[in-house]
């Protein structure tokens, strides 16, 4: 098989998967004779990156793979396709995603401590559900506190091969400046959908400010005025269950 051959099958998958592949994956699409090795396919994979860097869809590795994504500054106009609003979350449950993405392994009560706040159970909740945090151990104390860390479906849903590729908190002002990847909504569930890449945006005004006694928020804002201008917001991507 010709190496054209090999980089349009790469490439056909990476467009038909609707998620990200990883080089085992992709090495399954050829016969054992003449299957590519992991170094020539990641070779192959990086020209397509390559060829791709005029056209508005890129290919991007995360922790879980590779992908093929629109670009950003196509994203607002690609999100059109979709009318339903995304998903968004309130800066209660923003905040605690950050706390425990670069401060984890962390427990609950370090985040109310840094926080000021009590965090609502129903934020923990949801960012356990969405399987971008898991409990990592317990910190040797009394009632063992469960520990919380990030999982590779968070890196897979904001673009990031690796923890080290999170910015310098010091130059974070808001988790949306992460640049997550997000998933368009669909009608069907079963249906594959583009990787689109979006900013988070401001979190909700509804959500707590550091005055408050207490998180209670349930961590998802679903009430917005249509008339307001307001940047994509977050939505679930799907569990490959590995961390």
């Amino acid at each position: 098989m010709s190496e054209s051959e090999i980089r349009n099958i790469i490439e056909a998958a990476l467009l038909a998967a609707g998620r990200s592949l990883t080089l085992a994956e992709i090495g399954q699409l050829f016969e054992d004779r003449g299957r590519p090795s992991a170094s020539a396919l990641r070779e192959l994979i990086e020209a397509l990156r390559q060829d791709y860097a005029s056209r508005p869809i890129e290919i991007q590795e995360t922790a879980a793979g590779f992908r093929i994504q629109v670009r950003r500054q196509y994203a607002a106009a690609v999100a059109r396709l979709w009318p339903e609003r995304p998903q968004r979350y309130s800066r209660a449950l923003l905040e605690t995603l950050a706390l425990i993405a670069y401060r984890q392994p962390i427990t609950r009560a370090e985040i109310e401590a840094v926080r000021g706040v009590a965090v609502n159970s129903s934020i923990i909740g949801t960012l356990l559900e969405r399987q971008w945090i898991r409990v990592v151990g317990h910190r040797d104390l009394p009632g063992r506190p469960e520990l919380l860390g990030t999982t590779r479906d968070f890196l897979d849903y904001f673009g990031l091969k690796s923890l080290d590729d999170l910015p310098p908190l010091a130059q974070l002002r808001s988790l949306g400046e992460i640049d997550p990847q997000f998933e368009l909504p669909v009608g069907g569930q079963d249906e594959p959908v583009p990787k689109v890449a979006f900013d988070a945006g401001t979190a909700d005004s509804s959500a707590d400010s550091s005055a408050d006694s207490s998180d209670d928020d349930f961590g998802e804002s679903e009430h917005e005025d249509p008339a307001e201008p307001r940047s994509s917001g977050l939505v679930a991507a799907p569990a490959d269950h590995a961390d």
